[in-house]
C-alpha cells in the first residue's frame, strides 16, 4: 500500500522566501504597509491538504518572525454577523471566529490593534457584538458602506467616501488586515486607512498576501485547479493575468475577480497616492512565494486531485443542506470532468458504501437506516464501520481503526457493556433522546473512561493521534456529535448527501 504521509512541501524554505519578500515590499514604502491577508492566517487546512507537509499554522510562524513589526486589524462584515454565517472547518460563526483568532494571535505574541465591523448599518447582532468586544477591552471601529463605490472614484476617494470611516490607530510598520472569510471588508479597510495616511502626509503602501492561485505555477496545474474547486460557490476562475503579460511579457496566474477589479483598484490607489506607477498588474500587488516550498510536484498534484474530489462530494452535501444552488454543483461537475476525476477515485468512498450495503444485507442498521464509514490510515490500510443500536457507523470505524493500529484482535472489547448501557440510559431514559447509540464524541469519552481499568482500551486510546489527517468517507451526513468528534481528531471527512435520520431536526 502507498504511504499517505509523503511530504511535498518544505515549510522552512517557504518561510525564508516569504519573509524576505514581505520585508522587501515594506522597504518600498517608508512609513507603513497594509498587507491584506486573502487566506486564513491560522488553520489553513485547504493548503495543508493540497500541499502535503504544509503546516496549517505556518503563516502564524511567519508573523511571529516579524511580530515586532506587525499590528493586526481583524475585519468582519456586519451582515455576516447578522445572519450567523458559519466557518465550515470549525462549525463556528464568523463573530466567534474573530474572538478565537484574537485569542490565538495573542497566544503567539502578536498584537491585535483593533476589530473593524465593516459595512455597518446598525444591524442588531453587530451592535451586540461591538458591545461584547468593548466590554472585553478590545478597540472596535465601525466602517460604513463606501459612498460612490464602485463607479465614482472622486466620491470614493474623498472625505465622504473612505474619509467617512474612522482612522484605525496602529503603531507598527506592517499592518496585517485579515478576517474570517471572503467579503469581510479587508480591502476597503486597508484603503480607508491608506487614504487617511496620505492626508496626514505618510507614504503608506498596500499589498496582498494570498496563497492561491499560485501565480508562478501553470494555470492548469492541479493545485491551481483545486483552488477553483474550493471557490466554486464564488465562481472564481483562474486566468492568465493580461496586465502582467503586457507589462513584463511573463505569464502569471491570477483569478477573475482580482483581474476584473484591477483597473478600479489602480485608479483608487493612484487617486490616493498620486502615483500611477506603483503596480502594473494584480499579480504585482501580491506577495506570494508559496511555490518556493514545493519540493515534490507530483505529490502535490495527487493531493490536489484528491481535494477536487473532496470538494465535489462536499458540494452535494451543501446542496442537501440548502447552502448552495445548482450553479455551484454544475461548476464542481465541470472541474471534475476537466481533470478526469470520479468520486470513486477517493478510495474510502466505495469502501464506505460497501459497508452500508453489508449492514443492510445483515439487517444490522438502526431504525431502518444503514450507514457505513471508511477511513484510510497512513499506511494505506482501509478500515470500515457500520451503524448499530449501540454505535454510529463513524464510532464503530474509529474503534476498529485504533484496534488495528494498536495490534489488537478484532474481537477485543474496548467499551464494556456496562459503560455503553450507562451512556445509553442517560441519553434515552433521562435526557429523552431519540437515538441512544453513541456518536463519535460520546464514544471518545466512553473510551477514556474504559481506559482507566482496561489496558486494551488504554493502548487503543494512545493511537487516536495517528488518525490525524487521515481520509474518511461516510454514507450519511455526520450528526453534530460525529462532526465535532471527527473534527477534533483532525480527520478529513467527506460524505454522501443522505441524512442519518428520517427526522427533520437532528440534534444528536
Amino acid at each position: 500500500m502507498e504511504n499517505l504521509s509523503r511530504v511535498g512541501f518544505d515549510n522552512e524554505k517557504y518561510l525564508q522566501e516569504q519573509t524576505s519578500a514581505i520585508l522587501k515590499r515594506v522597504n518600498r514604502f517608508n512609513d507603513k504597509l497594509y498587507l491584506e491577508f486573502g487566506g486564513k492566517i491560522l488553520y489553513d487546512y485547504h493548503a495543508s491538504r493540497v500541499l502535503p507537509g504544509f503546516t496549517p499554522n505556518v503563516k502564524m510562524r511567519l508573523l511571529q518572525k516579524l511580530k515586532d513589526q506587525v499590528d493586526v486589524i481583524m475585519c468582519v462584515y456586519a451582515g455576516d454577523i447578522e445572519r450567523s454565517k458559519i466557518r465550515a472547518d470549525f462549525g463556528i460563526t464568523y463573530d466567534v471566529d474573530v474572538l478565537k483568532s484574537i485569542d490565538d494571535l495573542k497566544w503567539y505574541g502578536i498584537n491585535v490593534a483593533a476589530v473593524v465591523i465593516t459595512r455597518y448599518e446598525k444591524q442588531p447582532a453587530a451592535v451586540i457584538f461591538k458591545n461584547k468586544l468593548e466590554l472585553k477591552g478590545i478597540k472596535v471601529y465601525l466602517h460604513y458602506p463606501t459612498r460612490g463605490y464602485p463607479k465614482n472614484i472622486d466620491l470614493i476617494v474623498s472625505d465622504e467616501g473612505y474619509g467617512a470611516n474612522e482612522y484605525i490607530e496602529t503603531t507598527k510598520p506592517i499592518v496585517v488586515v485579515t478576517g474570517p472569510g471572503p467579503g469581510s471588508g479587508k480591502l476597503a479597510t486597508a484603503l480607508s486607512n491608506l487614504y487617511h495616511d496620505y492626508k496626514k502626509g505618510k507614504n503608506a503602501g498596500y499589498a496582498k498576501f494570498e496563497t492561491f492561485p499560485i501565480w508562478d505555477l501553470p494555470i492548469n496545474h492541479m493545485v491551481n485547479i483545486a483552488y477553483e474547486a474550493a471557490t466554486a460557490d464564488l465562481g472564481d476562475v483562474n486566468m492568465i493575468d493580461p496586465y502582467h503579460l503586457k507589462a513584463y511579457g511573463v505569464e502569471a496566474v491570477n483569478y477573475n475577480r482580482d483581474i476584473e477589479s484591477f483597473n478600479l483598484l489602480k485608479e483608487i490607489l493612484t487617486k490616493i497616492t498620486g502615483d500611477d506607477s506603483v503596480y502594473q498588474s494584480p499579480t504585482d500587488m501580491g506577495v506570494n512565494r508559496i511555490s518556493a516550498g514545493i519540493i515534490d510536484d507530483e505529490i502535490c498534484k495527487e493531493a490536489a486531485y484528491q481535494e477536487i474530489i473532496r470538494r465535489h462530494l462536499r458540494g452535494f452535501v451543501d446542496y442537501a443542506m440548502g447552502e448552495i444552488g445548482t450553479k455551484t454543483l454544475e461548476r464542481n461537475a465541470e472541474i471534475m470532468e476537466r481533470v478526469g476525476a470520479k468520486d470513486e477515485d477517493r478510495l474510502v468512498v466505495e469502501s464506505a458504501r460497501r459497508a452500508a450495503k453489508e449492514a443492510e444485507k445483515n439487517g444490522k442498521g438502526y431504525a431502518g437506516i444503514y450507514c457505513g464509514a471508511a477511513i484510510e490510515l497512513q499506511d494505506g490500510t482501509i478500515i470500515t464501520g457500520k451503524n448499530s443500536s449501540l454505535l454510529h457507523a463513524s464510532s464503530g470505524m474509529i474503534l476498529n481503526a485504533i484496534k488495528h493500529l494498536a495490534g489488537l484482535p478484532d474481537n477485543m472489547i474496548l467499551l464494556p457493556e456496562n459503560i455503553i448501557d450507562s451512556v445509553t440510559h442517560l441519553k434515552k431514559d433521562i435526557l429523552n433522546g431519540k437515538n441512544a447509540s453513541l456518536d463519535v464524541e460520546e464514544t471518545l469519552i466512553a473510551l477514556a473512561i474504559s481506559a482507566i481499568s482496561n489496558p486494551a482500551a488504554q493502548m487503543a486510546l494512545q493511537k487516536l493521534t495517528e488518525l490525524n489527517n487521515c481520509e474518511m468517507h461516510s454514507t450519511h451526513i455526520p450528526t453534530p456529535g460525529d462532526e465535532a468528534g471527527l473534527r477534533k481528531l483532525k480527520i478529513n471527512v467527506t460524505c454522501d448527501p443522505l441524512f442519518s435520520s428520517k427526522r427533520l431536526f437532528v440534534s444528536e
